[in-house]
């Protein structure tokens, strides 16, 4: 107890040299972090979008500099546009999982650990050099005894113990921000970090991310235009997962993909309706599909990777979910205020007149526009910032889908600028709301 209590209080104090260092100390005044004498503090206009710029570097700096688990918070929060301003998440946008990788001596404990046998009495041919390396773990290349080449994800050595100090003192912080300021409590912080601690401890657990892969998978069994990498179970384990190797193409290497002679438009239109039906159809979706998680096979067949990260949604929420489209369809604020009354968002919005008056102004912006020509990831932005500012409750699940269609509505762009995702998703709606 006294060892953690002692690296826990090392570890918050780097994290405040650190923000001071890269010139937060004001931000930190604010939410009661340090004293005012050891601030200086700047009179500065947040609304500026030149300071919003020099804050979102100064964050994005910072968050790099601290780590994994700081890396990811950014790299979630510059998708959660809703909440966070533009110029601040482009700079956030920037945060690379760049990382040394561990070594191969370090790899052999972690298989002995887990199977009592180094790699090289696994697998043929372990390549002791990783393929890939990230904040969380590395991959490494090497063959079965039957000849199938797999891809090895092996856990980077203590994350979980360097992770597990980050939240605790991520938890702090977000209990004095929701504690200090306005705009904590308007859009529950805490229950933020909450939502992004169960997610990150989700993505440790490699056994979890082989199930979910398997059971995605199994959406697709009878779809020849969707690849999910096969799991082999008998070489995996809670920090090792062993998957089929993919042999593609990233789907943002646009110039490669050209040369090649890839059809960008069928590969946009193939990206939509696999999320949708994983979303719609199934109610289980990949929560994190960015561009190094989505490759382009031969014959224009997608392949997602890595689900640590995913979505739910039951058939109520999915109801609800095409609801609210139809209500933005039908330029109605009555019926949309009717759908957060369904899914008991509510209770704690102190004036529904004002609500549905600022959802009235957000449905005029979108008035006799086809639902075609409207970005869903915009739209969908849209009305979480007017529930938030409302302390409507939005369910994280729906914030999850919301991040997940917003990042493959940006690839589909990089792939086919004249495709519109609302387009794709309007058939599922219509199957639901039958």
């Amino acid at each position: 107890m006294i060892q953690t209590t002692i690296r826990h209080s090392k570890r918050y104090q780097e994290i405040i040299n650190v923000l001071i260092k890269n010139g937060l100390s004001h931000l930190l005044y604010r939410i009661g972090l340090t004293r005012q004498t050891a601030v200086s503090m700047e009179d500065e206009d947040l609304e500026s979008n030149h300071t919003l710029i020099n804050l979102g570097t100064k964050l994005q700096k910072s968050l790099q500099e601290l780590g994994p688990t700081f890396i990811k918070l950014g790299q979630i929060a510059s998708t959660r546009r809703d909440i966070v301003p533009e110029p601040i998440a482009k700079e956030l946008e920037k945060l690379q999982d760049d990382v040394q990788c561990f070594s191969y001596e370090q790899v052999e404990s972690i298989f002995m650990e887990a199977f009592g046998l180094p790699p090289n009495e696994l697998f043929v041919d372990f390549a002791m050099t990783p393929l890939a390396t990230a904040s969380i773990g590395q991959v490494h290349k090497a063959y079965l005894s039957t000849g199938e080449e797999v891809a090895i994800k092996i856990q980077r050595p203590n994350i979980k113990e360097t992770m597990d100090t980050d939240l605790d003192i991520l938890f702090h912080i977000a209990r004095l921000i929701e504690e200090k300021t306005k705009w904590g409590k308007t859009y529950h912080i805490l229950d933020m970090i909450e939502d992004f601690s169960t997610s990150l401890r989700n993505e440790l657990d490699y056994l979890m991310e082989g199930r979910n892969a398997e059971r995605i998978h199994k959406q697709f069994v009878d779809d020849e235009t969707v690849h999910i990498p096969k799991i082999h179970w008998e070489y995996t384990a809670n920090k090792i997962l062993t998957m089929e190797m993919i042999h593609a193409i990233k789907v943002n290497n646009i110039s490669r993909l050209d040369a090649e002679g890839y059809d960008r438009k069928l590969i946009a239109k193939r990206i939509a309706n696999s999320l949708f039906s994983q979303v719609l159809d199934h109610g289980f979706f990949h929560g994190d599909p960015h561009p190094g998680n989505i490759y382009i096979m031969p014959e224009n067949v997608i392949s997602y990777l890595d689900f640590g990260m995913v979505g739910r949604l039951n058939d109520q929420m999915k109801y609800h979910f095409a609801s609210l489209l139809i209500a933005v369809q039908q330029n109605s604020s009555k019926q949309m205020m009717e759908v957060f009354e369904e899914m008991e968002l509510l209770d704690h919005v102190k004036n529904t007149n004002a609500l549905e008056r600022d959802i009235d102004h957000l449905l005029a912006k979108y008035y006799d526009a086809a639902l075609s020509t409207i970005s869903l990831g915009q739209l969908l932005i849209d009305i979480f910032s007017i529930a938030y500012r409302h302390q409507v409750d939005i369910p994280s699940d729906i914030t999850v889908l919301a991040k997940a269609i917003l990042t493959v509505e940006e690839v589909i762009e990089q792939l086919d600028p004249s495709f519109n995702i609302i387009g794709a998703i309007e058939s599922f709606g219509i199957k639901i709301m039958r």
